[in-house]
């Protein structure tokens, strides 16, 4: 393929799209037969998609234009210094559709640089995650599809997805599972009242609650028997939340911000212990057990903190890199509280930061005078999607990827005995 100076757009013809499409080109094959990778075409994927056109990432072959041939469609593709292909799309000619390939190449271009990825350590799937995904398939493999899962299993739509393909089937209710059958409850946990409803039923539970979550329920409960009042710092409506708030809900208050925690009214002000959700931002949960703690000099609390291990490394590793990087990219989805905590760290630091459920969620004006993309991911979200954004960011032209680790994570949590063999 001809050498390009600069990063620039080429235009074939004619090429495999179809009227009325838009295709996003994973490979190209051109018609000398030399074929190159598009690592870069996610992101086209994306700000096509942004531009209401549906599309996806497939081969595009090119071929010769025969006389009198008035099928050519546009090809659009990205070549550095190298000749290599970055990206390409093909629409046919005319219209509404070759205008919105042209504008999302057009921005593909001016994201065009060489650039650093500085990979925030750890990052993806903690041990409770991991456990709970692992649950889940080997229950399918033990009693066959349909398992039903009270919930999503974790907060990601990928792994979602990806079991549901496998025969999982999600609902938000105990009411929308036939009676008797396996139902698996999340790893955020249920209340009481719930596990109550499941015996009821006669439903075969498997528990994949985190085992951090677990504790906190077992603190919940000894703090209420003792005859405290329980202050919960959580983020409402949050799964984990309604969960550990049902193991004592005469006893337990929900907080989430230190000014409610200031104006806090309790039966005793000498009985008050606190607890907190498991995935909260670190910095602002110490805020709020400060507030509570001025109010209630008497306040007690969890033996070890409630956050657990996992969300305090993401974040500690998020804190390695803002430094350095100019923006912050979160791999996550939007229900997933440690993934956003990690993106509202990067914003007290002024830096910017964007949730991304994968490559195809960034929009490539972000990229535009970047030249350091700081990147994580959620602990409910795969590592395979951090590797896939690195690639998409390879379409752009070179980069330099650095690992910045903070701790090792090594620890595993057991499945429980109904599917711990096979």
């Amino acid at each position: 393929m001809t050498q390009l100076h600069p990063p620039s757009v080429a235009t074939f013809a004619p090429a495999t799209a179809l009227a009325g499409e838009v295709s996003v080109a994973s490979t190209v094959r051109l018609p000398d037969q030399t074929r190159s990778e598009c690592p870069a075409a996610p992101l086209l994927v994306g700000a096509l998609r942004r531009r209401g056109v549906t599309t996806e990432a497939t081969p595009l072959h090119v071929r010769a234009a025969g006389p009198g041939d008035e099928s050519s469609a546009f090809v659009a593709t990205i070549c550095g210094a190298d000749g290599q292909l970055g990206l390409a799309a093909s629409a046919v000619r005319g219209g509404a559709l070759e205008h919105a390939a042209r504008d999302a190449v057009v921005a593909a271009l001016a994201a065009c640089r060489p650039r650093t990825v500085l990979l925030a350590s750890p990052r993806s799937f903690c041990a409770g995650v991991e456990r709970a995904i692992e649950i889940v398939q080997r229950a399918l493999d033990r009693y066959a599809a349909p398992v039903y899962v009270r919930k999503q299993i974790v907060h990601n739509s990928h792994v979602v997805a990806d079991l549901e393909r496998r025969g999982a089937v999600f609902v938000d209710e105990l009411d929308q599972v036939p009676d008797g059958v396996t139902v698996v409850f999340s790893a955020h946990g249920v209340s009481p009242a719930v596990r109550a409803e499941a015996d009821r039923r006669g439903l075969d539970v498997i528990d994949a609650t985190c085992p951090l979550v677990s504790k906190v329920h077992a603190e919940a409960r000894r703090f209420a028997a003792r005859g405290d009042t329980v202050v919960f710092i959580g983020h409402a409506g949050h799964e984990e939340v309604e969960g550990t708030l049902g193991e004592a809900p005469d006893s337990m208050m929900l907080v989430e911000t230190a000014e409610e925690a200031q104006r806090l009214q309790v039966a005793d002000p000498e009985k008050v212990s606190y607890l907190t959700q498991t995935t909260l931002a670190v910095d602002a949960t110490t805020e709020v057990v400060d507030a509570l703690r001025a109010r209630f000099p008497a306040l007690a609390g969890p033996a070890s903190d409630d956050i657990c291990y996992a969300t305090t490394n993401r974040q500690r590793a998020v804190s390695s890199v803002l430094a350095d990087a100019d923006l912050l990219l979160v791999v996550g989805s939007p229900n997933s509280s440690n993934s956003v905590r990690l993106v509202e760290l990067a914003h007290r630091r002024g830096v910017p930061a964007y949730l991304i459920d994968d490559a195809t969620d960034i929009d490539l004006a972000w990229l535009s005078d970047v030249d350091t993309v700081g990147l994580t991911a959620g602990a409910s979200a795969p590592p395979l999607l951090v590797d896939q954004v690195v690639a998409a960011l390879s379409g752009l032209g070179p980069i330099h990827v650095e690992e910045r680790a903070v701790a090792e994570e090594n620890i595993r949590f057991a499945v429980p005995e109904k599917v711990a063999h096979p």
